[in-house]
C-alpha cells in the first residue's frame, strides 16, 4: 500500500490505536475509532457526542429482546437505521465511522451481566442475529460490496462470558474450555459474522483461553479469523486488555514484549494507550519488525478506505445528503415500538386472562419499581433516546390508572406493601413490572442470585393475595429470573417477559396487555431456578452434563434439570397448528470406494466437503392460525441427534417468523443442508455427521430421519 511506503515508524505507531493521531504533512487527519452501536448510537467510546445539532438518536430494544422476535429481516432492518442515522451523525462530526457492535457471545450462565448485550444462548440464533445486524450496518445501498456504509465489528473473541463474579474478574480469567465445546458453542457465531457476515472487525477479548490471551493468540487471531475464515479487515483489543495481559495476568515479563506478542500474534488495533508506549521499544529490541507494523496498519487503513474517509468532503459521497433529519424520525421511532413488540414474550396467561379489555376497565393499578422508569428500558451501551414512553404512561393512554412504584428502587429494600395493597383492592385489574436495572446485572457486575431482587417477590405475593381482578406481571430485565412462585400461584394470571424495550417499551408493553398486538416473541434463552446457579459455579465453562459430578450441564442444548422457563417458550393470542407435509424418511450418505466406514461399523463420518456435495433435502410445513387474533408466530425446527459424541439433547437447525390473519395458512420451507445442519462436532473438535435415527421437531410434530450410508 503506497500510504504506507510514505510513513515513518512513529507515524505509523500512531495508527496503531485507537486515537489516531492523523498526519498533518500527508493530509490525514485524525481518527477516533471507538464508536458503539449496540443497539442504536451510543454515547459509550470516544467517537461520539450527542449535541445540537443531533442531540439525541433512535434507542432501539436491549439486543436479547430484539433477538427473541426470532425475525431476521427485523435485525438487519434495525441495523440499517442504527448505520443511517450514524452516517447523519457522522456528517455533522458527532460521531465516527467504526462501531464495536454487536455482542456475539453466548448467553452461557445466567448470572452474567453482560448477557443483555447477546442474543441469547443459542449458537444458530446468534449467528442468524450476527449476520443480519452486521449486513444492516454495513452495507451500501448501492451494492458496492467492496466498500462500507459504516463497519461493524463482532465482539468479544472468544469464550467471553464472565465479569465480576465473587472475585473472578474478566481481566484475569482463564477460560478453560474443552475443543469441542469452543467449536460447538462458542466460536460459530463469530465464525458467521466473518464468513458469512463480511464483518469489518472482530475484537479479542480480556479473559485467557485455555491459559493464553485471546489478544495474544496466533492461533485464534491469525490462525483462525484471518488465516481460516479470511477477515477482510481489522482486529482490535477490547480497550486496555493488552495492558491487563501484562499487569493482570502476568503472562508477559515486559510491556514491549506484551506488545509484540498482540502485533505478531494478527492484532491491528489497539484500543487503549499501551502500543503507543511500548511499540519503538519492541521495535528497538527486535521483537517486531517494519513487516510486522505495515501488516497491522494496512489493514486499519483498508477499512478506512472502505468507509471513504480519505475520499474528502462527506457531503460529496453516498451518504452525503444525511443530516439531523434522518435521526429520530418516526419511522424509526415506530419501529422501535415494533422490534419491543415483536420480542416481548408472554410466558402465562390463565384463562385467556390476556389481552384486556380496555372499555371494561374503569381503573387499572400499575405499581411496581419499574413501572415509571425511562433510563431503565434502554438497558446498556445505550445513547440519548429521542423520547421515552414508561410502563405508566403507556397503559395510562389506554384506561384511566393509579400508580405506586412499592419499592423504594429496584433493589426493593423497603417496601411499601400496604399502600400497594390499597390501590390494587380498589381497582379491576393491576399491572405489576418488576424486575432489575443496571445496578443489578450490567457490565463488570455478573448476578449472585437469579430471583428477584429484594422484596419483590413479597410485593407480588401479597398484592396478588388482595386483587379482585386479573393481575399481570410484567418483568423487565435482561436475563432470567426464578419466579417458578408466581409461575405456579392462580392468582397471577399472566405473565410477560419485556427485557430493556427501549425507548418505546412502555407503549409495546400496553400494545400487547390491551391486544393492540398479538405477543409471538420466544425466550432466547433458559430461565433456571435459584438451586442451579446455588450449586453450579460460574467459573465452569462445559457445556456438557457430567451425571458423575451432577454437573447438570449449560443452555436448552445439554442442560438435565427443571427449568422454569424453557428456551423457546412463549404463547400467542391465537393458535397456530402445524402439519407435516414432507420430510424424507431416508438420506444415504454416498462414501467414496475404499473408506473405512464401508468396511467396518462406524457412529459418524466426517463432514466433509466431498462427502456432502449435493447432499441436501427439503422440509415443508403447513402452518394454520386457527385463532381468532391475527399475529406472528415462530416457527422452529429442532433436531435431535444420535447419542454419539457427546450429543446435544436437541439442537435448532432453523426458524421463521410468519404472520398469519385469523384462519390463514402457510408454507414454510426449510433447506437442510446435511453436513452443515446435521453436524455435530466431536471431542476433538472435528465436525461429523451421526449415522442412525435423527429426531426432527416442529412444535408438537416429530419426525424420524434415518442417515445412513
Amino acid at each position: 500500500m503506497l500510504l504506507v511506503k510514505k510513513l515513518t515508524i512513529q507515524e505509523k505507531i500512531g495508527f496503531l490505536v485507537n486515537g489516531s493521531h492523523g498526519v498533518s504533512r500527508l493530509g490525514i487527519p485524525k481518527y477516533e475509532w471507538w464508536a458503539e452501536a449496540l443497539h442504536g448510537v451510543s454515547f459509550y467510546g470516544s467517537a461520539t457526542r450527542f449535541a445540537n445539532p443531533v442531540p439525541a438518536a433512535t434507542s432501539f430494544p436491549q439486543v436479547i429482546l430484539t433477538a427473541a422476535s426470532f425475525n431476521e429481516s427485523l435485525f438487519e432492518i434495525i441495523g440499517k437505521v442504527v448505520s443511517t442515522e450514524a452516517r447523519a451523525m457522522y456528517n455533522v462530526g458527532l460521531t465516527g465511522l467504526t462501531f464495536w457492535s454487536p455482542n456475539v457471545n453466548i448467553y452461557r450462565d445466567p448470572r452474567w451481566g453482560r448477557g443483555q448485550e447477546t442474543p441469547g444462548e443459542d449458537p444458530l440464533l446468534s449467528s442468524k442475529y450476527a449476520v443480519a445486524y452486521v449486513r444492516g450496518l454495513q452495507q451500501r445501498d448501492d451494492g458496492d460490496k467492496n466498500r462500507l456504509k459504516v463497519a461493524a465489528c463482532c465482539k468479544h473473541y472468544t469464550a467471553y462470558d464472565l465479569d465480576n463474579w465473587k472475585g473472578f474478574q474478566r481481566y484475569s480469567f482463564n477460560a478453560v474450555v474443552t475443543q469441542q465445546d469452543l467449536e460447538d458453542t462458542f466460536q460459530p457465531p463469530f465464525k458467521s459474522c466473518v464468513v458469512d457476515g463480511n464483518v469489518a472487525s472482530v475484537m479479542c477479548s480480556y479473559n485467557q483461553v485455555n491459559g493464553r490471551p485471546t489478544c495474544g493468540g496466533f492461533d485464534l487471531l491469525a490462525g483462525v479469523i484471518r488465516g481460516e475464515w479470511k477477515l477482510d479487515g481489522y482486529i482490535v483489543s477490547d480497550c486496555d486488555s493488552l495492558k491487563e495481559m501484562f499487569y493482570s495476568q502476568h503472562y508477559t515479563k515486559t510491556p514491549e514484549e506484551t506488545a509484540a506478542l498482540a502485533i505478531q500474534s494478527g492484532l491491528d488495533l489497539n484500543c487503549g494507550f499501551f502500543l503507543t508506549d511500548s511499540t519503538q521499544a519492541a521495535i528497538d529490541r527486535r521483537l517486531l519488525n517494519k513487516k510486522d507494523i505495515n501488516r497491522a496498519i494496512s489493514n486499519n487503513i483498508a477499512t478506512l478506505m472502505r468507509l471513504g474517509f480519505f475520499d474528502g468532503d462527506p457531503s460529496k459521497q453516498l451518504y452525503g445528503n444525511l443530516g439531523p433529519e434522518d435521526v429520530c424520525t418516526p419511522a424509526n421511532q415506530e419501529l422501535a415500538r415494533e422490534a419491543a413488540r415483536q420480542g416481548t414474550v408472554l410466558l402465562k396467561n390463565t384463562e385467556g386472562s390476556l389481552p384486556l379489555s380496555p372499555a371494561g376497565i374503569k381503573s387499572l393499578a400499575v405499581i411496581g419499581p419499574n413501572a415509571n422508569v425511562t433510563h431503565t428500558m434502554i438497558g446498556n451501551y445505550e445513547g440519548i433516546p429521542c423520547k421515552y414512553t414508561t410502563p405508566l404512561q403507556g397503559l395510562t393512554a389506554s384506561v384511566a390508572t393509579v400508580y405506586h412504584p412499592g419499592c423504594d428502587s429496584v433493589a426493593c429494600g423497603n417496601v411499601q406493601v400496604e399502600e400497594a395493597k390499597e390501590i390494587a383492592t380498589s381497582s379491576d385489574a393491576v399491572v405489576l413490572v418488576m424486575g432489575s436495572d443496571q445496578s443489578i446485572e450490567s457490565e463488570a457486575l455478573d448476578r449472585i442470585d437469579i430471583t428477584l431482587p429484594g422484596h419483590q417477590s413479597l410485593l407480588i405475593f401479597e398484592v396478588a393475595n388482595v386483587s379482585k381482578g386479573p393481575l399481570i406481571l410484567v418483568i423487565m430485565s435482561g436475563g432470567g429470573m426464578d419466579i417458578q412462585f408466581a409461575k405456579d400461584n392462580p392468582k397471577i394470571s399472566g405473565i410477560l417477559w419485556v427485557g430493556f424495550p427501549g425507548e418505546a417499551g412502555g407503549a409495546a408493553i400496553a400494545d400487547i396487555i390491551f391486544g393492540y398486538h398479538n405477543p409471538s416473541g420466544r425466550l432466547p434463552m433458559t430461565w433456571y431456578p435459584q438451586s442451579y446457579v446455588e450449586k453450579v459455579p460460574m467459573t465452569n465453562m462445559k457445556m456438557r452434563p457430567d451425571p458423575a459430578t451432577e454437573y447438570p450441564g449449560r443452555t436448552y442444548r445439554f442442560y438435565t434439570g427443571d427449568t422454569v422457563f424453557s428456551f423457546g417458550e412463549g404463547l400467542s393470542y391465537s393458535r397456530f397448528d402445524h402439519h407435516l407435509v414432507r420430510a424424507p424418511k431416508l438420506v444415504s450418505v454416498p462414501l467414496e470406494e475404499g473408506h473405512v466406514c464401508l468396511l467396518s461399523a462406524c457412529e459418524s463420518i466426517d463432514a466433509l466437503e466431498q462427502t456432502c456435495k449435493n447432499l441436501a433435502f427439503d422440509i415443508h410445513l403447513r402452518v394454520k392460525n386457527t385463532g381468532k387474533m391475527s399475529g406472528g408466530h415462530v416457527v422452529f425446527l429442532f433436531s435431535s441427534p444420535p447419542d454419539v459424541h457427546n450429543a446435544p439433547r436437541k439442537h435448532l437447525l432453523g426458524f421463521q417468523k410468519v404472520h398469519l390473519t385469523p384462519q390463514a395458512e402457510k408454507l414454510v420451507r426449510f433447506d437442510v443442508d446435511v453436513c452443515k445442519h446435521l453436524s455435530l462436532v466431536d471431542e476433538k473438535g472435528n465436525r461429523k455427521v451421526a449415522l442412525g435415527e435423527h429426531i426432527l421437531r416442529v412444535g408438537s410434530l416429530t419426525h424420524s430421519l434415518n442417515v445412513r450410508i
